[in-house]
């Protein structure tokens, strides 16, 4: 078996778009569900601390290469069956739509809004109503982020198993 740069790339878009569908699950099913146990002040603290650790290379690699992966294996792909083209497209659309787009227009502009809080200097009432403004959007954005991200992690996965790739013959 011969690899290929369009093979390389489709494993390359597999497998960070895996990474960043288990970014988002566990986010989901461990880390949002545990902070929402914490009382207001140590929720906001924790979740802002997490934010700003978060934004690192490797953050950014995972979270948003993918767009570039999949869609440079469009590109590779453009001569391929219809149905596996389709897939590519799919997985694309669904991840940029859901988790690009997401992201930047939604969570990122909540993560602002408590990270230029100043926590050591506001009431109690003003962080009861900051977490409330707060959690609630931003875990139902997430749960997008998260669904987007394993669909179109499935749809890559299946890319890769599919009869006619060189990777199955």
């Amino acid at each position: 078996m011969e690899i290929s740069i369009k093979i390389s790339t489709l494993v390359l878009a597999t497998l960070l778009t895996g990474l960043s569908a288990g970014l988002c699950f566990t986010w989901t099913n461990a880390v949002t569900t545990g902070l929402s146990r914490l009382d207001d002040m140590s929720y906001l603290a924790a979740f802002q601390q997490m934010n700003r650790t978060i934004l690192n290379p490797t953050f950014f690699l995972v979270f948003f290469g993918p767009v570039l992966a999949i869609g440079v294996s469009i590109f590779l792909f453009k001569g391929a069956s219809s149905q596996l083209l389709w897939m590519l497209v799919a997985a694309f659309t669904i991840y940029f739509l859901g988790v690009a787009l997401v992201t930047v227009f939604g969570n990122v502009p909540i993560n602002e809004v408590l990270n230029q809080t100043d926590l050591k200097h506001i009431t109690e009432i003003d962080v009861k109503s900051l977490r409330s403004r707060f959690e609630t959007k931003w875990v139902r954005l997430h749960l997008i982020r998260t669904y987007a991200s394993c669909i179109s992690f499935l749809l890559l996965i299946l890319v890769c198993t599919w009869k006619d790739m060189p990777i199955n013959s």
